[in-house]
């Protein structure tokens, strides 16, 4: 079942690439919904004689698969990270963050691929060939591979401020909006890493008199 998975998403790529050369870079982000911490891209080339095995959509493997997984791309692959703080995420809106973490990893990668594939709607402000995938961490071998990596360095960074801010159990929730994190927000109000143009942390931040001075 996984090698026949693989072997699909593999496919895909290959179509991709059969006229642009063989460096085929996916892309793909973590952390557009949380209330809290950065938006977090990774951009990975995998290499054509390379098989991973179990790779699909990270929100459709187990943490502890991600993780192991997590650590055969990086042993194998060529990776790029981008991150958007909370600040940027503020400053620019939720959409242009994510293009913006999107855009850092693919130049983070440690050479220029002949084509990105990125997942969703949008291309970036590039000047690579690149194209939109929806919902391409399905379909995919580098974008899949992409989608893990951003989601468990986005998954540890938020375990990190988990060790700062303990009050809000981020190692839990990793910044979502679930009711406990919410009504912490509620009882103690914001912390810095909180998105401030996130309706429940601004409902937070007006109901308990905090400035913006305040963070």
């Amino acid at each position: 079942m996984e090698s026949e998975r693989f072997d699909c998403l593999r496919a895909f790529d290959l179509s991709e690439i059969s006229d642009r050369g063989n460096l085929l870079a996916g892309v793909d982000e973590a952390g557009r919904g949380p209330l809290a911490g950065p938006v977090v891209a990774a951009a990975v080339i995998l290499p054509i004689n390379v098989v991973i095995l179990g790779l699909n959509d990270s929100k459709k493997i187990s943490p502890r698969r991600r993780e192991i997984l997590y650590e055969d791309i990086k042993g194998k692959c060529l990776v790029g990270v981008g991150i958007a703080d909370e600040q940027e995420i503020d400053t620019l809106n939720i959409l242009q963050a994510s293009r913006l973490a999107m855009k850092k990893a693919v130049l983070a990668l440690p050479c220029t691929p002949d084509l990105v594939l990125i997942d969703g709607r949008e291309t970036l402000d590039l000047a690579f060939p690149q194209k939109a995938v929806i919902g391409g961490d399905g379909k995919s071998a580098s974008i899949a591979a992409a989608s893990i990596i951003a989601k468990v360095y986005r998954d540890r960074l938020m375990d990190e401020w988990h060790e700062t801010y303990p009050a809000y159990n981020f190692k839990k929730h990793k910044g979502y909006p679930t009711r406990d994190h919410i009504q912490k927000i509620r009882e103690v109000g914001p912390c810095p890493i909180h998105r401030k143009s996130f309706g429940p942390v601004q409902e937070a931040w007006q109901q308990l008199g905090i400035t913006e001075n305040s963070f």
